[in-house]
């Protein structure tokens, strides 16, 4: 029986002719045989009517890609080898392309590879850390002994609400907590705007005092949650 009339939204009606085959149309229209028998449903791949109409369905395209490219998919593509050939992770070829399922690529289909995740730059005093599934940066603060903000301050041009899984960071160096028993004063943690100027001229002392009783702190890089000591 020749179907007159099918459905193929966003597809192109093909009448079949002498000789065609699923495998054929398939690499002519930059499709799968999967992806075609799919679309028509009780088509028999082995026994092709000449002069019927078939549904060849269109890859879906990739959406906006900035900073990234367009790639198109070859034979024996994988999100994982795609990942490893342009230096990004399948998280990332994941998000960059909502729609695309990684498990049914078609030959011609157009994907967004993204841009890399920026490198860390320089860590001095601390180490560089590979992101994991479910890391956040508030987590990796509470594990290392670090702060939000420190790690914020070591990773410039980082999101931290889109890590990525394989991408390195710079965990930076704890900063010095005084001991109790080496300040002659008390103990204070820094808050959000706190600088020794301003805590010298609250408690009644000088920059040079607080200075001089926290060895190694560097004064323009105070951390939220820092203990410093606070001499009397």
């Amino acid at each position: 029986m020749v179907i007159s009339q099918i459905s193929c939204p966003g597809g192109t009606v093909y009448t079949i002719i002498p000789g065609d085959t699923l495998f054929a149309l398939a690499q002519r229209f930059n499709t799968t045989v999967q992806a075609i028998l799919n679309a028509n449903p009780g088509l028999d791949p082995n026994s092709l009517q000449v002069g019927r109409m078939i549904c060849i369905p269109v890859a879906p395209g990739p959406g906006p890609c900035p900073g990234g490219f367009t790639y198109t998919i070859r034979a024996g593509d994988t999100f994982f080898s795609i990942a490893r050939r342009f230096g990004t992770t399948v998280t990332a070829l994941q998000a960059a392309n909502p729609g695309v399922d990684p498990n049914r690529l078609q030959i011609g289909q157009q994907i967004c590879v993204p841009a890399r995740a920026p490198a860390p730059g320089p860590c001095p005093g601390g180490f560089l850390y590979t992101i994991r599934a479910g890391d956040t940066f508030f987590a990796l603060a509470s594990r290392f002994g670090v702060t939000v903000q420190a790690l914020t301050s070591a990773n410039p041009g980082v999101n931290p609400n889109n890590l990525q899984v394989g991408q390195q960071i710079c965990i930076p160096a704890p900063a010095p907590t005084p001991s109790p028993g080496t300040c002659s004063g008390f103990i204070y943690i820094i808050r959000s705007g706190d600088t020794l100027f301003s805590l010298a001229q609250r408690f009644g002392t000088t920059v040079a005092a607080i200075t001089a009783a926290n060895p190694g702190i560097n004064p323009n890089q105070l951390q939220v949650g820092q203990q410093v000591c606070i001499p009397g």
